[in-house]
């Protein structure tokens, strides 16, 4: 929240921060009252779990202002972020917040080498640029950090439909984000900057993978999405390799280690240091196994 202050201070906006408390018990309403003190109008919204893509659009349907910043509570926005974007508002009023990652752990590493080595069109040359539906699965995006027009917004949620019953599975951003870019161009830029703390946990970690592959299936299985033929190749190929593994459980740690190689070997042809190419090595199948888990747990709810 002190990140966030800070960056509005200089930004020149005229705000209210609306905080969505999504069946939280650790006392974060509390937390967060305290830490404005006064400083900008704030609203507290409270409502059962549903999950983030129902806490964005009830924070979306109270807020009155021309636009409105999506901020995950794990993200410190940048202190120029908000002046960067401020000035830019009247040639480009779409803009996804460029993601860096707290790295000081093995876990983070692997997060961000995951964005680098996925985005690769972006990241290789991090530049003030933007992007439509042409390049849309080739740009890093989420509604982590995320400002558009008000209405704008309220337009792609009104039109968002989830394949889940379960609205705490849904894919918060990428349908979303995918309408939006169809009305108009998404901006990114390192100057509209925050950084995320990812979980440092083995146990958070991974249900964050399996979380991911859940969404991931909500999201991409569609064939608007260049990812769709991979996600339909996965059900027949993991299956299979299932099966192989219940006939043959010698085969796992060949498959683990041949899931490292493969990742460690794109890593090195992607000019990655040593450490990193050990990172990938390590972590992915870890990531996988929880991915692909994640994936099967989205396929059971379709079927539901």
């Amino acid at each position: 929240m002190r990140a966030l202050l800070a960056a509005l201070d200089d930004s020149g906006f005229d705000a209210e921060i609306i905080v969505v408390d999504d069946g939280s018990i650790d006392g974060s309403s509390d937390v967060v009252r305290g830490s404005v003190d006064g400083r900008v109008k704030l609203r507290i919204v409270a409502q059962p779990n549903l999950g983030r893509f129902e806490a964005r659009r009830a924070g979306l349907f109270q807020a009155h202002g021309d636009y409105v910043l999506f901020l995950d509570s794990r993200v410190q926005l940048a202190p120029g972020a908000l002046r960067f974007v401020r000035g830019r508002l009247q040639h480009a009023q779409v803009w996804n917040g460029h993601v860096y990652v707290d790295a000081d752990n093995l876990f983070g590493d692997f997060w961000r080498l995951l964005a680098e080595l996925a985005w690769r069109a972006y990241f290789d040359n991090p530049r003030t640029t933007s992007f439509g539906l042409a390049e849309f699965d080739r740009f890093p995006k989420g509604t982590t950090c995320f400002l558009a027009p008000r209405p704008l917004l309220e337009s792609a949620f009104a039109q968002f439909r989830s394949h889940y019953a379960d609205s705490r599975l849904a894919n918060d951003d990428t349908p979303i984000l995918r309408a939006i870019a169809a009305e108009q161009p998404i901006h990114i830029s390192p100057e509209f900057a925050c950084v995320y703390a990812p979980r440092t946990s083995v146990r958070g970690f991974f249900s964050h993978a399996v979380h991911r592959g859940t969404v991931f299936l909500d999201g991409h299985g569609t064939p608007e999405s260049r990812f769709f033929p991979a996600a339909v190749a996965f059900f027949p190929l993991s299956a299979a390799l299932a099966f192989a593994a219940l006939r043959r459980p010698t085969l796992v740690p060949a498959v683990v280690a041949g899931c490292g190689i493969a990742a460690a070997a794109y890593g090195a042809l992607a000019g990655r240091s040593h450490r990193e190419v050990a990172v990938l090595a390590g972590v992915t199948p870890v990531y996988a196994l929880g991915h692909g888990i994640g994936m099967w747990r989205g396929a059971f709810e379709l079927l539901r």
